[in-house]
């Protein structure tokens, strides 16, 4: 990878850093690991029980910081209970070994943010969550707090992901203006948005998209998450009754939703999103000056989401929302954040929703995570 030309690497690049020693791990790396714009992280074998979030500082390791935070060690070899409430933080299976040109960033994976299981990535002297910084070399490790599902896991469950970036990968507000010409990267389907750069929000922010609370047919516009809820494996796929853990949502003639303080919710976005084969994207929550709420979850969209070979039809993006102090009247088309597209490097020899990848969520409407029926 010499001098290489800025971008998000692919995944046949970061195949190449396994080889290369950039990206190393204790383990081999299991099937589907490898996405079209990042790899899924793993959880190693032990959980420290911690009695608060930190960040360890400039100078500082996770484990100088680890002998004054941890409580005390859970195996996770045989599976463990991460109780709501609780702070936990497990040492990763994959490190890095970065070149001072190459730096990188985790998000959560879909399904563990429609699971409230907030998760964060921390490294050795970081001074922000999610962000590895150029020449970083060490190990890696992930702060889990669940939120409102107590959740049984294991080593080698997946719950965040991480992207590797070269220089400025940014689109600016024209070329994004110019891309969405090209490739109309949001619009709705009720003939109020088009696919010219006029009928979009776009700046150099990104792309705004907004909340549906009109439903699809049958009323249903979102999901409320219920309390005091039984367990969740988090490797058992679609065997959970949804009515057990979740309160079905339907619109009201005004369009609007009065989000509870506190409450988590499963929204859907008003807009189809379309990423193209050489972009991907980041979902980046909105301002809270617009008010008492949050999209709770920032997210990857990978190259290919709502993609089709006949040009991008888009999926629809889900949004999960989390109330603060008071509660709050969300509208009908309100705007709730932004995605940032980002250039690739080069195209991915796989996209999402193609082949064997694991892709959940590709087509998707209002979804829960995986694990529900």
């Amino acid at each position: 990878m010499q001098n290489p030309a800025s971008g998000v690497l692919p995944s046949q690049d970061i195949r190449a850093m396994l080889v290369s020693g950039i990206l190393q791990t204790v383990a081999p790396l299991t099937e589907g690991q490898i996405q079209p714009a990042s790899i899924d992280l793993r959880l190693g074998p032990v959980a420290h029980r911690v009695r608060a979030s930190f960040l360890p500082g400039s100078g500082v390791t996770v484990s100088d910081r680890l002998a004054d935070f941890s409580m005390h060690e859970i195996d996770l070899t045989a599976g463990a209970v991460l109780e709501t409430g609780c702070v936990y933080l497990v040492p990763l299976l994959e490190s890095l070994d970065l070149p001072d040109t190459l730096s990188a960033v985790a998000n959560a994976k879909s399904s563990t943010g429609r699971l409230d299981l907030f998760t964060r990535l921390i490294c050795d002297n970081g001074t922000e969550f999610d962000r590895v910084e150029p020449g970083y070399k060490g190990p890696l490790y992930a702060e889990i707090s669940p939120r409102t599902f107590s959740v049984l896991a294991r080593t080698g469950v997946r719950l965040n992901q991480m992207r590797f970036r070269y220089g400025n990968t940014r689109y600016s507000g024209e070329a994004l203006r110019a891309l969405h010409r090209a490739e109309r990267l949001v619009h709705v389907d009720d003939g109020k948005t088009g696919d010219s750069s006029e009928s979009a929000d776009i700046d150099n922010d990104g792309v705004g998209f907004s909340v549906d609370l009109r439903g699809r047919g049958d009323g249903l516009v979102g999901y409320r998450a219920k309390q005091h809820t039984g367990l969740i494996d988090l490797e058992k796929i679609g065997i959970y009754p949804t009515e057990d853990y979740w309160d079905a949502l339907h619109t009201d003639r005004h369009g609007r939703l009065i989000l509870d303080p506190g409450a988590f919710y499963i929204l859907a976005s008003r807009e189809a999103v379309h990423v193209p084969p050489d972009c991907a994207a980041e979902m980046t929550p909105y301002s809270a000056l617009v008010g008492e709420f949050r999209v709770h979850y920032a997210g990857f969209f990978d190259p290919g989401f709502g993609h089709s070979a006949a040009g991008g039809s888009g999926a629809r993006g889900v949004l999960e929302v989390r109330c603060h102090e008071t509660p709050f009247a969300l509208e009908h088309g309100q705007i709730v954040g932004r995605l940032v597209y980002e250039a690739m490097r080069t195209t991915p020899d796989s996209l999402y929703g193609v082949g064997g990848l694991g892709s959940n969520y590709q087509g998707q409407g209002l979804k829960l995570s995986k694990h529900f029926k």
